[in-house]
């Protein structure tokens, strides 16, 4: 991956946690909000907006035990897979993107930091160099889970049972194949009214803007 797409994608870090952090403890955009949200869907059967709830909400707590244990309830109900993280993300991933975000400011600013020590200061320069590697150090970190949240970022669950997948972006093409409700899938394209999604299994085809939802959602749709 490229320096600037690293740097791009912990900058949509950053300001994404700083907009969740903004707004009240208890808002509908927290981590408990988030979870007591999916719930309510889950009570009234609506599976799809559950398993995104409680998706947007792992997001912002990951290690959740009960955030983790009812997306689990809900997808086996609605008999859909889960998809097990693998070793390297259950290692790498910091528990919030919050302190992610965080940390990556740190260690940019503990580099610049021993860098100017540095300079000012040559009898020391054992301090300002083990500063930079710390600093270096966070910086890695904060990048790999930055990599690690990049796929995440197009994932969308389907909010909608049978929803058909079209084989061209207009209501009336024919269809390819349906999804179920909270079917997890990956976002390509979009045009007008309609998302180009992949499913697990490799297939693809347009789906109706109004039927899915994505797990990281618009900046501007963080409320």
């Amino acid at each position: 991956m490229h320096a600037s797409r690293i740097l791009k994608l912990l900058a949509v870090l950053a300001l994404w946690t700083g907009q969740a952090l903004a707004q009240p403890a208890q808002t509908p955009y927290s981590a408990d909000g988030l979870y007591n949200l999916g719930n309510s869907y889950a009570r009234a059967g609506k599976p799809g907006l559950a398993v995104l709830s409680y998706e947007r909400a792992g997001l912002l707590a990951p290690d959740d035990p009960d955030i983790n244990a009812n997306l689990a309830y809900v997808r086996a109900s609605a008999q859909v897979p889960t998809k097990p993280r693998s070793r390297w993300a259950r290692f790498a991933e910091i528990p919030s993107p919050t302190l992610a975000a965080w940390l990556g400011v740190l260690g940019l600013a503990l580099v610049g930091t021993g860098l100017v020590v540095r300079r000012l200061a040559r009898r020391l320069l054992w301090i300002p160099s083990s500063v930079v590697v710390l600093g270096v150090a966070l910086m890695a970190l904060t990048a790999s889970n930055a990599m690690l949240l990049w796929p995440r970022m197009h994932e969308a669950i389907i909010l909608v049972d049978q929803t058909p997948v079209r084989v061209a972006p207009a209501p009336m093409s024919d269809t390819a194949f349906v999804l179920r409700e909270a079917d997890s899938v990956t976002m390509t394209a979009e045009h007008e009214d309609f998302i180009l999604i992949r499913t697990d299994g490799g297939l693809s085809g347009w789906v109706a803007r109004a039927n899915i939802g994505a797990v990281v959602p618009p900046m501007g749709d963080v409320h």
